[in-house]
Parts: C-alpha cells; structure tokens; sequence
C-alpha cells in the first residue's frame, strides 16, 4: 500500500537555520509549508544527516571543511552578503540533503510513488565550491548522483521551476552524461546565468529563460513545446523536482506572474511524464519562494498533484 502514497520528509533542524531579521529564507518558510500540508495526511519520514560521503558526490573536502569550520558557536555569520550560517545550520544542510537521498531510496526502492522533501536551507545555487544564494549544498545534484552511483539507475533527470537560476545544480552536473538537468527561470534576474547556449559537456543542460512578466499560460506553452519533448526524449529512471515557488505572481523577489494553478499544472503534466518513462518516480525537494502565503498554498498545490499521481 505504500507504493500509492506521498510521503513527506522533514525534521525540526530545518527551523533551526536562522537568518538575520529581514532576511527572506527564514524559518517562517519552513513552518508555513509545513502548516499548509498537515491537512493532507501524508505519511512522514525523518530526514536523516547526510554523511561526508555524500556531500562527497558534489562537492571538495576543502570547501566541505571550510563551510564546517565557519558555522559559529552563537549568533549569525555571512557567507556573502546573502548567504548566512547561525549554530543550527549545519545539521539543517545535512538534514536537507540527507532528507532528499532518503527520499530517493524510497522511490527507487517502490517504498512509496513519490516524496517531497520540506527542508531548508535551499541548494540549487550552491556550486561546487562555492555557497551561494542562500545555498550550502547542492541537495537536488547529490540526490542525482547518488540514485546514478549508489542505486545504479541508467539515467536521472533534473527539473528546476525556481524563478532563479539554478546555477550550482548546473555546475555540479555540467560534465554528468547521466544525468539531465532543465532550468526554467526569469531572465534577466539574480544569479546571471541560464543562457540557452550554456548546454553542459554532453548537451545534458537546457535552460529556459522567461521574461519578467511571464505568466502561467505563456509558461505553460514553453514547457509543452520545448521541455516536456526533451525530456520524454531523454527517457529517465527518476525525475527530481527543484521546486521552487517564487515564480509566483506575489512574490517579492522577482517579477514572474505565476499562480497556485500553474505550479498544479506543471506538477501535474511532470508526474504524468515520470508515469509515461519511469514508473512514476518523482523526488521533489523545496527550493525558493518568500511571499509566506503564497508559498504555503503553492506547495500544497504541488503536494496534492503528488498525491493524485501516486493513487
């Protein structure tokens, strides 16, 4: 019976990443999505720590020691001007990563349809030496190579529908043949990248820039025409979601004019590809999104297209 079910996974560490007053990825993120799911009745697991091992996959020991080596005893220190640790982030960024691999072992393993992973801090900007943009670790890459190198699956895909970028899911699998990786994301905007030219080592990188003021229907025709081709092309064993929600029409941090329905239809017309190619195995892992209202109601949107495709 657990093979037509959602699960969720989360831990109480992701609320313990604290940002200075102002900031826009803070705890208030985590506790709305988690408020907005609780009617939904999922089954849920612990996110476990991610070892060094997998953070391994992604990334130096160097620059996993220096991030270590940097987390403060009290108080909050910059990475850069966006990108902060307080005493609870390390444990967080584990937790978001160990959460997604936890969440990969049980797709592939036909434990459960499909997951969401309710965790912070993000990690689709984090590169591989490089934390940025919020991000420590690049949770959605690491997820990839490990259902590639530990579960032996052929080929994952990655989708990102966050309203930036994901640069450091990019960079961390820009010389992955395996592994295809599709960035839709405002453009111009924060963090500069995204070009249609920049292609990966093995033409395994698409990424889809969207003028400011995109809304969801002419979004909609983007991903008919162009991505859901490639990626039915491409044919993967998994397809991990970086879901983001700041795509929305409310949110402060960009100028896309998407609503709960489109991230419902996307949700929708992706599960319905991973249905056509690989059994219905999605991982989906939260990614940005800073309207609080906003944000709740997108991710339960996206939750209960997850759960509609698992019956």
């Amino acid at each position: 019976m657990l093979r037509s079910m959602t699960t969720l996974i989360t831990h109480a560490d992701g609320l313990t990443h604290v940002t200075p007053d102002g900031h826009p990825e803070r705890v208030a993120r985590l506790e709305h999505v988690l408020h907005a799911l609780e009617p939904l009745g999922l089954r849920r697991e612990t996110a476990p720590l991610a070892t060094e091992d997998d953070l391994l996959r992604c990334h130096p020991q160097d620059y996993i020691d220096r991030i270590r080596a940097k987390v403060p005893s009290k108080g909050a220190v910059p990475l850069d001007a966006d990108t902060w640790l307080s005493p609870g982030s390390w444990n967080a960024a584990l937790r978001a990563v160990g959460g997604a691999i936890r969440a990969v072992d049980l797709v592939t393993g036909g434990e459960t349809a499909n997951a969401f992973c309710a965790t912070r801090p993000p990690g689709h900007h984090a590169e591989t030496a490089t934390p940025m943009g919020f991000c420590l670790f690049g949770t959605a890459a690491i997820a990839a190579r490990h259902a590639l190198d530990a579960k032996g699956l052929a080929r994952v895909a990655v989708v990102d529908f966050d309203v930036h970028h994901g640069n450091g899911t990019q960079d961390l699998l820009w010389n992955e043949k395996r592994a295809f990786f599709v960035s839709s994301h405002q453009s111009p905007l924060w963090p500069g990248t995204g070009a249609p030219a920049e292609r990966g080592a093995h033409d395994n990188v698409m990424n889809v820039p969207l003028a400011p003021g995109t809304d969801g229907g002419a979004m909609r025709k983007v991903y008919e025409s162009r991505v859901f081709p490639r990626l039915r092309d491409f044919a993967p064993d998994l397809l991990i979601l970086s879901a983001g929600f700041d795509a929305h029409v409310e949110d402060p941090l960009a100028s896309l004019e998407w609503e709960e329905d489109d991230f419902r239809w996307l949700t929708r017309e992706l599960c319905a590809i991973a249905a056509e190619v690989c059994g219905g195995r999605v991982v989906s892992t939260l990614e940005g999104g800073y309207d609080l209202e906003a944000l709740g109601a997108s991710a339960r949107a996206h939750v209960e297209e997850l759960q509609e495709a698992a019956r």
